[in-house]
């Protein structure tokens, strides 16, 4: 089994739970759009493709030929391991299949995601956890937690602080 084969049936990477946006070079905006990904500036101005991808279906990447630098250059602490061998194809679907898991653990607690740009799991769980979607509860809140500290642990390589903006 390949490694592009592990990225094609697990699209953390786009969907916007291990990420906001992936940065992408001034030359390739403008062929980013021409793919239909929602292309934004960042606070230095410089050009970004925004999470959750547009070109993500179920988990693949529909443009994964043609894919930007930022994209082809990510490499997650589970692809390093494939690659280094530490653990085998199967291990690390089953990591891949567990993380979904958790992520629709967190998705079941969560009022329907209305936005017609789609947004990540996570990110809708952090905003009810701050009061902003209501409906929150303690339960959603520890279920967030487990799905964040498992990508911390098995894609990101450290954990992440979110602090609350109020």
């Amino acid at each position: 089994m390949s490694l592009s084969e592990l990225c094609r049936s697990c699209g953390l990477c786009c969907d916007g739970n291990l990420f906001s946006h992936v940065p992408l070079q001034r030359a390739e905006a403008d062929a980013a759009r021409r793919n239909g990904l929602e292309v934004v500036s960042l606070a230095d101005g410089s050009p970004a493709v925004r999470q959750c991808c547009t070109a993500l279906k179920g988990r693949s990447c529909t443009l994964y030929a043609e894919r930007p630098e930022g994209c082809r250059r990510y490499a997650c602490r589970l692809f390093n391991a494939l690659a280094g061998g530490t653990v085998s194809f199967e291990e690390a679907r089953s990591v891949v299949e567990q993380a979904h898991a958790l992520l629709s653990a967190v998705e079941r607690g969560l009022a329907p995601d209305t936005d017609p740009r789609p947004t990540s799991v996570l990110e809708r769980a952090r905003f009810a956890a701050w009061g902003e979607a209501g409906g929150f509860s303690s339960e959603i809140d520890a279920a967030r937690e487990r799905a964040e500290a498992f990508l911390d642990q098995h894609f990101h390589g450290g954990p992440r602080r979110f602090e609350d903006p109020a």
